[in-house]
């Protein structure tokens, strides 16, 4: 499963405020006319879906291990220290992911403003008049130090 199919915590605001589904959203984001927000948010989103299977599966591991099920014997504090570690950072890398993003779709401006059109610099064309005498300048001349 590839960061763009894995889901992700963001996908419903994503999805709200880009008006598509997020499968279309990184689709219009590989065209020519793709804006750099929506590129940004689509990068941390996949980071983010990251972020949260490594969390998913840390949490699996620690709920396997410490199933009722489970034989005593084969519980190792050693390993829950580790997965504590590994918790941390996938959850560390989760929460820098998620700030990320709001923080960039906190930045866009709202989805019923109308935004700014770039239109085309108007181009000055201008006839450069005929060679002619230097116009003489108004007042009296400088004066020559020596």
């Amino acid at each position: 499963m590839t960061s763009r199919t894995r889901p992700s915590s963001a996908d419903g605001r994503l999805t709200d405020l880009f008006g598509a589904p997020v499968a279309d959203l990184y689709e219009t984001a590989t065209g020519p006319d793709a804006s750099a927000a929506l590129t940004r948010a689509l990068e941390l989103r996949s980071f983010l879906a990251l972020a949260e299977e490594q969390v998913a599966r840390v949490r699996d591991r620690v709920h396997h291990a410490m199933d009722p099920q489970r034989d005593m014997n084969d519980l190792s504090a050693d390993d829950l220290r580790e997965d504590l570690y590994w918790l941390e950072a996938a959850m560390d890398a989760r929460h820098g992911y998620r700030s990320a993003l709001g923080r960039l779709l906190r930045s866009m401006p709202p989805v019923d403003q109308p935004r700014s059109v770039r239109l085309p610099r108007p181009t000055v064309t201008a006839a450069v008049p005929a060679a002619g005498p230097l116009p003489q300048r108004a007042g009296p001349a400088p004066a020559r130090h020596s």
